[in-house]
């Protein structure tokens, strides 16, 4: 059956799954058969046992949290005036925001532009003082867009 994990507790080693079929499974560490770590959020396929769920494995490979913060940071250096780094990290409206800025830099003598560009260097440098578990809890699970 397919699913997606609601919560997953790293100090009991226990959470639950959303089942397709509307229903809550109970599951512990032992069942899980992945080799990436169950989070909240990830999609699954499982089988359900009298209420818990059993052979659980992960539905889809995702880029790692470390693989996306590195990749976000570098945008962010090298393409953060045109905002590449909103893009990929799923923030359009900011990304349409930092690119206009940054083309309007132009008309108004620069200034504007060296603002996104110093805007992105702060992000950039932010990004990679974080450690991969609070780069994902802060900008993707918990999606703050700005600083």
């Amino acid at each position: 059956m397919k699913g997606k994990i609601l919560n997953y507790e790293v100090t009991t080693k226990s959470g639950v799954i959303s089942g397709d079929d509307g229903k809550r499974y109970t599951f512990t560490s032992s069942d899980w058969k992945s080799t990436v770590v169950p989070k909240a959020g990830s999609k699954i396929d499982f089988a359900a046992h009298e209420g818990a769920a059993k052979d659980i494995y992960t539905d889809s490979i995702s880029i790692g949290p470390g693989a996306k913060r590195l990749t976000a940071a570098l945008l962010a250096f090298f393409l953060g005036g045109f905002g590449a780094h909103k893009f990929y990290l799923g923030y359009k409206a900011q990304g349409i925001i930092m690119l206009l800025v940054f083309w309007f830099g132009f008309i108004l003598l620069g200034i504007p532009t060296g603002v996104i560009a110093l805007i992105s260097f702060i992000e950039f440098i932010l990004y990679l003082s974080k450690s991969d578990e609070e780069f994902e809890q802060i900008y993707v699970i918990g999606r703050k867009p700005w600083f």
